[in-house]
């Protein structure tokens, strides 16, 4: 008796391959054509005119203002202005982030779910219980007021508050503040809807708290995403505190804008210099700073 033939792998596994369905191309060409008619909208909508900017007569104007702009003025007044103007600039963009942090960490907790009526702290509850819908209104007022805050830029928010308090370093605290706090509280809630359950189930097995659950399971786990997070918004801040004094709001920004309007264009770059030694500085004290809590 001839021994069975063994069947032929090739022949009994199907095939993994073979050609997309008609409907995914169709869809895959869908949208390609919808990203290049949004491409095509956006680059009229827009003005752009590439042309215009790489010409022979716009390359001619922008050589003649770079002439203008050398050699940079050294003197020791528009150094000193320019001293004066970098660390109010520094120290708008410092307390600001401080600033948001504070209104980010107050309102933070009750923007995250987890942590004011769902989750693991409260998977012991009814699940239709009034403390629990109750709770739902202060979730939904944070989660407004953190998006009211960031929805505003900080250009706006200067001016509000440059009417408010006057012109001055004042107002550019006032709104990297407000602005970066609605930012830095969008990341932390994230960050804290995201923990870690293993540690939470932890504690909650050792009879803790949730005040205890909270300070032990959860803040050691999201701090040093806090500070990094935190850190590099200050990064953005310094170079945003540069540009809200064009509204007023102190810094090397408003020296830049008057330099401008009056063609200090000397002047100009000076502190254009001035601006990038400061960022570059923040830049390397933000990144070793990461890279110390991470």
């Amino acid at each position: 008796m001839s021994p069975s033939r063994l069947p032929n792998t090739c022949e009994t596994i199907p095939p993994t391959g073979g050609a997309a369905p008609a409907s995914s191309t169709w869809k895959n060409v869908a949208i390609g054509a919808a990203f290049l008619g949004f491409l095509t909208w956006s680059y009229h909508g827009a003005g752009i005119d590439l042309a215009q900017l790489f010409s022979a007569d716009s390359f001619g104007q922008i050589l003649i203002y770079v002439k203008k702009l050398f050699p940079p003025d050294l003197s020791p007044k528009v150094l000193h202005e320019a001293m004066k103007g970098t660390i109010e600039t520094f120290a708008i963009s410092f307390m600001g982030t401080l600033l948001a942090v504070v209104i980010a960490l107050s309102v933070v907790f009750f923007a995250a779910r987890n942590l004011i009526f769902s989750g693991l702290l409260y998977e012991m509850e009814p699940k239709l219980g009034w403390r629990r819908r109750a709770r739902i209104v202060p979730y939904l007022a944070a989660k407004s007021l953190l998006n009211i805050l960031r929805t505003v830029p900080e250009m706006v928010w200067a001016l509000i508050f440059v009417f408010l308090v006057g012109l001055g370093p004042f107002p550019g605290v006032l709104a990297l503040g407000v602005h970066t706090g609605g930012v830095l509280g969008k990341l932390f809630g994230e960050v804290l809807e995201n923990v870690d359950a293993q540690p939470i189930e932890a504690l909650q097995a050792t009879g803790a708290n949730r005040l205890q659950i909270l300070f032990y399971g959860i803040v050691p786990q999201v701090l040093p995403q806090f500070i990094s997070y935190t850190l590099y918004r200050w990064e953005v801040n310094i170079r945003m505190a540069a540009v809200l004094g064009f509204v007023g709001a102190g810094g090397l920004g408003q020296r830049i804008h008057i330099a401008i309007s009056l063609f200090f264009e000397q002047q100009l770059l000076t502190l254009i210099m001035a601006i990038y030694i400061l960022v570059t500085l923040v830049d390397y004290i933000s990144a070793y700073l990461r890279r110390k809590v991470m």
